[in-house]
């Protein structure tokens, strides 16, 4: 079977590939409009990219009438967002920020998200979120109807259960994050994992 993503399955390209390319991880963003009203929406097309200097990507695609979606707006109005990861005790209330609401209204009291400082950017982090990462854009690609933000991560927030301190690796096992499965409404939990070490 081939699919033609160039030709008469254009327009199926979304669904196709968000079935096929999985687990995704999620980054449910918040970002600062032009009013301090915190945005949050959650992005599966979004991943870790580098470590020298430390970035992730995700991509919010356009609203149906061309304009950007809230956190491209307020991304490109501010240059910061915080990432916040998304374990199963917040699915719903990730679930919840993907509503769509006039720009300017915040997802957070219909979620039941609170709002914290973060230490090196304007925008807050989600208390509830077990990992937060701080991020000052770098760019934003526009390649058709995507932008892909680029982001240079400045500051990660964890939970200090996930954190040891001796060998300072994240205690990953300890982790339980989601990732989005097939569209329109699949998800996974990541409980279940195995062990492939790398060869010599």
């Amino acid at each position: 079977m081939e699919l033609d993503l160039e030709g008469d399955l254009a327009e199926r390209a979304y669904p196709i590939l968000a079935s096929l390319v999985t687990p995704r991880p999620i980054a449910l963003v918040t970002s600062l409009g032009p009013d301090g009203v915190v945005n949050a929406a959650p992005f599966s097309f979004f991943n870790v990219l580098g470590a020298e200097p430390p970035i992730v990507a995700f991509a919010p695609g356009d609203r149906e009438d061309g304009t950007p979606k809230d956190t491209a707006r307020n991304v490109r109005l501010n240059q910061e967002f915080v990432v916040n990861l998304v374990d199963e005790a917040i699915a719903e209330a990730m679930n919840a920020c993907a509503a769509s609401l006039p720009y300017g209204v915040s997802e957070l009291q219909r979620a039941g998200l609170t709002p914290c400082p973060s230490t090196s950017v304007k925008v807050p982090r989600l208390a509830e979120a077990p990992v937060a990462l701080e991020c000052r854009e770098w760019g934003t690609l526009e390649i058709g109807r995507n932008r892909v933000v680029i982001g240079v991560v400045r500051r990660v927030h964890l939970r200090d259960a996930f954190w040891d301190a001796t060998t300072r690796r994240v205690i990953s096992t300890d982790l339980h994050l989601i990732g989005r499965m097939a569209a329109p409404h699949w998800y996974c939990r990541t409980r279940d994992r195995f062990e492939l070490r790398r060869p010599d």
